[in-house]
């Protein structure tokens, strides 16, 4: 019965979301849409996801239906704009996203909501569609997993460097040719406006990843990067500006965009640092166990090897309630000298991503009678801790510094996403009382309010509006046009809800 009530409130809350028209106005109709000084009859997007409208783990029609600038473009449209062209996945028939490459899956498919779990998980379908090439160029040249330097690079589409990992998938799909630069096809197309929007992949690999990767500022070789490495900001100033030079060569003009706090995403925030319950009896085992690794921060201590706030620290400890985990922290002192590995549990000052979720609590792969963030500690790549974390936040104030100046020097709308997000991290409330949030799905009760789609890192259909409505504000408030926004209340979050996967 309790499952029946549940199919028909999600029933119910998917037909009123889904009962709108797509092209609703929120400007007054007497008011006339014009272009300002500004052209938009080629307009073209350069970004990465966030622009390919990358949705629910994966990029899928019904996501790409909705990307900030389709949106852009249809409004854009009402003031003198020509058609715009996206790599629509028309070989996955059943939108489910993902992607093939012979019989190997490479990109997973979507995430949907399984209602008898209630747990986000991958649909228990395999994608169908193959790796193949659909020559563009196309409008829309947001590459998911871009980060800025693989703009430039020749060879980023060619299906053979697959095996190299130098290849995109989702380039190979769209380039003109395999040895195309993404920039290239840019250019190809002539823009007479754009929107740039890159550098988001630049920090925020190193942030999901757990700061697994290197920080790699003062480095400049991008060839010397492993993939979840922090993109040194000099080099990030260089391509960005020799990117924007290409652009505006022409007279073309555009709106770029500052990069968001990634430390601040439901990806990064959801999970928190004490997800561990325990009663007493369980806690007294556990601090027994951990007797013997205490003692010996004790005796590094008394010979002067770690000083007394280290030792605190690192000291493990467990109470009735809620608990830290266990982890690894490699900027701990190295004691292994002592046979004591540099282990410490988390604080509120640690960022869990949510990758964690399918190991917190589980049994150790390596040894099943060890539980994972209890007795076996988690591994780096789950935690971002507060050092780590102050590397991200530092990289990309110096990237959003560029992207201001540069903005300001070339004389380009700014649309201010890292202030959007901040905003959306306390609730942005609209000018109908609409209130939207970044908070992770928990409930059907919370999706009608949701920016967030189901991966956490990127927003849903609402979000991409509200996004798509910050670059009109920009590019109104810069070129004095009167493109017309969007109302978000008209659009669904596009969740999927099964009632069992």
């Amino acid at each position: 019965m309790k499952k029946y009530l549940l199919l028909l409130l999600l029933t119910g809350w998917m037909f009123q979301s889904c009962k709108h028209d797509f092209k609703n106005p929120v400007n007054p109709d007497d008011v006339e849409v014009t272009s300002g000084d500004a052209d938009f009859s080629v307009y073209v997007a350069v970004g990465n996801s966030l622009s390919a409208g990358y949705m629910n783990g994966t990029l899928h029609n019904s996501g790409q239906a909705y990307s900030f600038p389709k949106l852009l473009a249809d409004r854009m449209q009402e003031a003198g704009g020509g058609a715009f062209t996206q790599p629509y996945m028309d070989d996955d028939p059943e939108d489910v996203g993902g992607m093939k490459m012979g019989s190997t899956v490479i990109m997973q498919p979507k995430l949907v909501v399984d209602a008898a779990d209630k747990a986000v998980e991958r649909i228990n379908k395999t994608p169908s569609m193959q790796l193949e090439p659909h020559p563009g160029p196309y409008n829309n040249m947001g590459v998911p997993g871009a980060k800025i330097y693989h703009y430039v690079y020749n060879g980023y589409g060619n299906i053979a460097n697959m095996l190299n990992g130098t290849a995109n998938p989702y380039f190979v799909r769209m380039a003109s040719r395999p040895d195309a630069s993404v920039l290239e096809d840019v250019l190809a197309q002539r823009p007479t406006f754009f929107t740039l929007w890159l550098g988001n992949n630049d920090v925020l690999w190193y942030a999901t990843s757990g700061g697994a990767g290197v920080n790699q500022t003062g480095n400049t070789d991008p060839s010397t990067y492993g993939p979840n490495d922090l993109t040194d900001p000099g080099l990030f100033a260089y391509l960005y500006n020799q990117i924007l030079q290409a652009l505006t060569a022409g007279g073309a003009k555009g709106a770029v965009a500052t990069l968001p706090d990634v430390a601040s995403i439901p990806f990064m925030t959801t999970i928190h640092y004490n997800p561990i319950p325990l009663d007493q009896a369980t806690a007294d085992a556990l601090n027994q166990a951990y007797a013997q690794y205490n003692g010996g921060l004790q005796l590094a201590l008394a010979n002067g090897l770690i000083t007394q706030e280290e030792a605190q620290k690192r000291t493990i400890q467990f109470q009735a309630g809620n608990n830290a985990m266990v982890m690894i922290d490699e900027d701990l002192t190295d004691l292994s000298a002592l046979g004591l590995p540099s282990l410490r549990q988390t604080t509120a000052n640690d960022l869990i991503p949510l990758t964690a979720a399918s190991v917190i609590g589980q049994p150790d792969p390596n040894n099943n009678q060890l539980i994972m963030g209890v007795t076996s500690p988690l591994p780096d790549q789950y935690v971002l801790t507060e050092t780590e974390t102050a590397e991200v936040r530092s990289v990309t104030a110096q990237m959003n510094g560029v992207i201001r100046a540069l903005a300001q020097q070339y004389g380009l709308a700014l649309a201010d996403m890292e202030q959007a997000m901040d905003e959306l991290a306390q609730g942005i409330r609209l000018e109908d009382g609409s209130v939207y949030t970044a908070d992770y799905f928990n409930g059907v009760a919370t999706m009608p309010s949701l920016f967030f789609s189901l991966d956490g890192v990127h927003p849903n259909r609402k979000g991409y509006v509200i996004l798509a409505n910050r670059f009109i504000d920009a590019i109104n408030a810069k070129y004095g046009s009167t493109l017309r926004k969007y109302d978000p209340g008209y659009f669904d979050t596009n969740i999927t809800i099964l009632p069992q996967n």
